[in-house]
């Protein structure tokens, strides 16, 4: 498994999964499927430059499965945003190895916690997130 963080030029394979993940779980996200498929390509450069909002993709080979996203919030908290793991390679532990590379970024620049929110239906993300800590 490889993680790296996006750079401009992998916004095809951040929308590519991002889009994924809003399909997959409509719910879960602060966006809608709609509104993100209507950026525009400059737009998703700008997400994939990690300008703001930290964004990392999990690879299996030279395909992505997963990601995850980091950002601190006007508040000075460390906030973990949008993960998602297709559903093929969840409980293979790409979503530990997506949370750890966001905790090890938040100690990085000082930070001591990481924050989170989960939709109230998502009882398997709540989950999760218990037994990393959260």
């Amino acid at each position: 498994m490889d993680i790296r963080s996006t750079e401009t030029e992998d916004w095809r394979l951040l929308k590519q999964v991002r889009l994924a993940a809003l399909l997959d779980t409509p719910t879960a996200f602060g966006v809608s499927y709609q509104t993100a498929a209507a950026y525009t390509d400059e737009q998703w450069k700008v997400r994939a430059s990690s300008t703001g909002t930290a964004f990392w993709l999990a690879f299996e080979k030279d395909r992505p499965v997963g990601m995850i996203g980091a950002a601190v919030s006007s508040a000075h908290r460390f906030n973990l945003i949008g993960m998602w793991v297709e559903p093929a390679a969840r409980g293979s532990g790409v979503a530990t190895q997506l949370v750890d590379v966001v905790k090890a970024r938040a100690t990085a620049e000082g930070f001591d916690r990481v924050f989170l929110d989960v939709s109230p239906g998502n009882a398997r993300a709540s989950n999760f997130y218990l037994k990393q800590g959260f």
